[in-house]
């Protein structure tokens, strides 16, 4: 096992660039123009902590920005209608960034010291007065849960509210207000409500970072056949990610029908989404346990759709669907601060079934709970390695179970690209279980355990 995670790890590297610059206030008199419509840019900055310049790019840009944790930059700058990369040069000095386009989204920003990689934390949108944004929970949704036999539709009419989602089975539904004040409002009038046995908010999710070409010299394509799966007993790892494209290959094998609770997605044929990557990722891992022969199988459950964003209730919504479909392990590259009774009440419910979930710890290079990996002791946490250490970027909080390598290659089409983060370390492991549960024909709990007593997937917190 020493030498699987040895063969696995792969560093492709990016520019490097040094900084050291003290954190200060924003002074109230900084200002940042930026005209979108025109492609120009004015500031007058006279002392600003990068993550706030950042903060503030993103609100007037729409792009999502995100930036190497452990970052920092006193930004002071003066000029007046620039391009915006001639922009992002001065205000960013010797910070190194990439603006990436996507396809049906506005573009990311990359912000890092080290590599592009490691930029892994997203920066929120700053509010007009300069500070951040609380986004986490969606401000006019409330997830409710009722006792059994009563109707939701009643409920929702009363409180002039539309139902747009539900999860039958737990008599759980997201509710839409108007507004803000009208989600205030109903959350009153529910709390009175003997129906009712739980409110609460519902959380963003945001997408993990896609993958970034690189040359795909010396990246080697997967080498796995599928071996026919018995008609029982076999092991099926559950992908609730984005949706999930064609590897050609004999690839496609490895992957049973999809399942979406968020709407049709419609990816960009030119580079792989994130599900796509830690699918690959999966794949490689078995490849490296099993020798290139197993029949593992992967359910995609793809719970962000068309959108940028997902939800707590509709990674909910698909753990519950992957366990239905037979899946175990089940894979979240995903997660946020936000922690989520519902969320927390579903892997439970599936824990206690004997199914093993597997979740990403988080890229924000912090102590801080990342939620589901957090719940514990149900949620089997993973954070990232970079050779033989933490990564730069990964989470390292109590609550982390397992360390793997945060760096997986990926070849879609007839390019290569690099994907960085904890998302990769989770399926990393969540594919290494599934091989071995398979090919020792044991079950997916032992075989959890066996990942965790393997030198070099150890974590140990730092001290």
């Amino acid at each position: 096992m020493r030498n699987l995670v040895q063969r696995w790890v792969c560093v492709a590297a990016v520019a490097l660039a040094l900084l050291a610059a003290a954190c200060v206030r924003a002074r109230a008199n900084d200002s940042l123009s930026w005209n979108t419509n025109q492609g120009r840019v004015t500031a007058d900055i006279r002392s600003l902590n990068v993550e706030h310049l950042l903060g503030r790019v993103a609100a007037a840009t729409g792009w999502q920005v995100y930036l190497e944790p452990g970052t920092t930059r006193d930004v002071s700058a003066k000029f007046k209608d620039l391009p915006p990369g001639d922009a992002l040069r001065l205000l960013l000095g010797d910070l190194n960034f990439a603006l990436v386009p996507r396809t049906n989204a506005g573009p990311r920003l990359y912000v890092f010291r080290t590599t592009l990689g490691n930029a892994t934390r997203l920066i929120r949108p700053a509010n007009a007065k300069g500070g951040v944004r609380n986004t986490r929970a969606i401000p006019n949704e409330l997830v409710v849960r009722l006792k059994p036999g009563a109707k939701i539709e009643d409920i929702a009419r009363l409180l002039g509210a539309k139902v747009i989602g539900r999860i039958d089975g737990l008599n759980a539904y997201r509710l839409q207000f108007q507004d803000e004040a009208a989600t205030d409002a109903a959350s009153a009038q529910l709390a009175g409500n003997s129906d009712v046995t739980g409110i609460e908010s519902n959380y963003i999710v945001d997408a993990p970072p896609s993958a970034v070409q690189v040359d795909p010299t010396g990246v080697p394509p997967v080498q796995l056949k599928l071996d026919p799966p018995g008609s029982s007993g076999r092991v099926v790892v559950g992908l609730v990610d984005t949706a999930v494209q064609s590897l050609g290959n004999d690839l496609d094998s490895f992957l049973l029908k999809s399942i979406s609770v968020a709407g049709d997605a419609n990816p960009d044929p030119n580079s792989p989404t994130h599900g796509t990557s830690m699918f690959e990722n999966m794949l490689r891992s078995i490849a490296a346990a099993t020798g290139g022969n197993s029949s593992v199988q992967v359910l995609s459950v793809d719970v962000y759709g068309p959108n940028p964003t997902t939800s707590t209730f509709d990674v909910a919504a698909g753990i519950v669907q992957a366990v239905n479909n037979g899946a175990n392990p089940i894979n979240l590259s995903l997660g946020s601060p936000a922690d989520s009774q519902i969320l927390h009440d579903i892997i439970d419910q599936a824990t206690q079934k004997g199914i093993v979930v597997v979740a990403a710890a988080g890229n924000n290079a912090s102590a801080a709970p990342f939620y589901p990996a957090a719940y514990q002791p149900e949620v089997l946490s993973v954070t990232a390695s970079a050779g033989n250490q933490l990564a730069s970027y990964a989470d390292y909080g109590s609550y982390v179970d397992s360390i793997a390598p945060g760096t997986a290659l990926v070849v879609f089409g007839n390019s290569a690209y690099l994907v960085s983060g904890t998302s990769s370390s989770a399926s990393f492991v969540s594919g290494l279980t599934a091989a071995i549960a398979n090919s020792q024909h044991m079950s997916v709990s032992a075989a959890s355990t066996t990942v965790l007593n393997t030198p070099g997937l150890q974590f140990k917190a730092p001290k």
